[in-house]
């Protein structure tokens, strides 16, 4: 399998999450915790099978930030499994997609990057597709806004991962991955002890294989596809590809999901959408 297709494999598998989280029957901080242990393991297993070595050395001199950047990950995912379940997939997935815009504005803020008048009209532009979305679903109820700010509060948490792991260094993006899952199972563990308890232990067999998949598939094997794409592709060409999640996400949400996208709604994911693709081939030149 060349680059490209291992590539577009794991964004097609990314795109079907909120499919499977949708009919596991735990908190959002149970699945993250539960994706996270599974995704790791699936992880360390594939490391071993194709002999990958791991610079622990390098991983000693990034402890911190990994251990932070894991944090962030395991609350990036809660928030959007929590995001899932108020609202539609396409909404939750546009939200989620706001990470960019995020990272945008911090920038010149943590890495010292300047705000360029290309780069501001791409938060706007993004703004205004939130106004969008949110217009709609005012008048569709309570709980879709609820779950577009879980979506945001992901992405929130999504453009800090970024953020940290711009100072990472001398690490490879397979040994990041691996201790930012195990980073994340760890300190989520003590948080559902406490708010969920053993609860669970007490899963229905029914939502077993969707966890399973969603740790193995959606996490360890999404993950090693996409991380081993990297090197063989451009950086353009990863950034045009990565939209194939979203896309395929709504997609799913509208055909097996059944659910109803609006127009002014398409309008504002195409606004989102676009103005991260922009920022994001602005960042890239």
């Amino acid at each position: 399998m060349n680059a490209k297709l291992r590539n577009i494999t794991a964004m097609l598998i990314f795109g079907t999450i909120g499919l499977f989280v949708k009919n596991i029957e735990l908190s959002s901080s149970e699945i993250a915790l539960t994706r996270g242990f599974i995704g790791g393991v699936t992880l360390i297993l594939a490391t071993i099978f194709f002999k990958k070595k791991i610079s622990f050395e390098a991983i000693k001199n990034n402890m911190y930030l990994l251990i932070f950047s894991g944090l962030a990950v395991g609350l990036n995912w809660i928030f959007l499994f929590q995001g899932y379940k108020y609202t539609s997939i396409s909404n939750a997935t546009l939200s989620y997609y706001f990470a960019p815009v995020f990272v945008t504005i911090l920038a010149p803020f943590v890495l010292k990057e300047k705000l360029t008048l290309s780069k501001f009209l791409c938060v706007l532009m993004a703004l205004v597709g939130m106004f969008c979305i949110v217009g709609v679903d005012r008048i569709n109820g309570g709980s879709d806004l609820i779950g577009i700010f879980y979506g945001l509060l992901a992405a929130g948490f999504y453009a800090s991962v970024i953020l940290m792991n711009k100072f990472l260094k001398g690490i490879d993006s397979i040994e990041i991955t691996v201790v930012q899952l195990i980073s994340a199972t760890i300190t989520l563990l003590p948080y559902v002890l406490y708010v969920e308890g053993l609860g669970i232990l007490s899963v229905s067999s029914a939502s077993i294989p969707y966890i399973l998949i969603l740790g193995i598939v959606h996490t360890g094997i999404a993950y090693l596809l996409y991380f081993s794409s990297l090197q063989g592709l451009k950086g353009q060409t990863i950034a045009v590809l990565s939209y194939i999640d979203p896309v395929f996400a709504i997609i799913i949400s509208a055909v097996i999901l059944k659910e109803q996208l609006g127009f002014l709604q398409i309008i504002g994911g195409v606004l989102i959408l676009g103005s991260s693709f922009i920022s994001e081939f602005l960042n890239r030149k």
